[in-house]
């Protein structure tokens, strides 16, 4: 039976890996671990009725955000999203 990363139940197959440093907390690879993760994490987005949307922009708006999500105190993310529902809310009115 081969030795498959992702399984989490038989950890007596990962008894014999000894590595220098740091006790290993978690038996799966760092790639696992990271693809792992964002499943998780967009299973949590899309429970919480979330959706994702990706934007390209140039550096130079990148930067105006950043420092403008700074000065607001928000994330980003936040900041965007912010200025998404203001821009709808102006439209409604005209």
């Amino acid at each position: 039976m081969a030795k498959q990363d992702t399984d989490r139940t038989t950890l007596d197959l990962f008894a014999d890996e000894r590595r220098p440093g740091r006790p290993k907390t978690n038996p799966l690879p760092r790639q696992a671990q990271l693809k792992l993760n964002k499943r998780n994490q967009l299973k949590r987005d899309r429970e919480r009725g979330l959706s994702r949307i990706e934007l390209k922009v140039d550096e130079q708006l990148l930067s105006q955000l950043n420092v403008l999500a700074a000065k607001r105190q928000l994330s980003r993310a936040e900041l965007i999203y912010s200025l998404l529902l203001q821009q709808l809310k102006q439209q409604d009115l005209d």
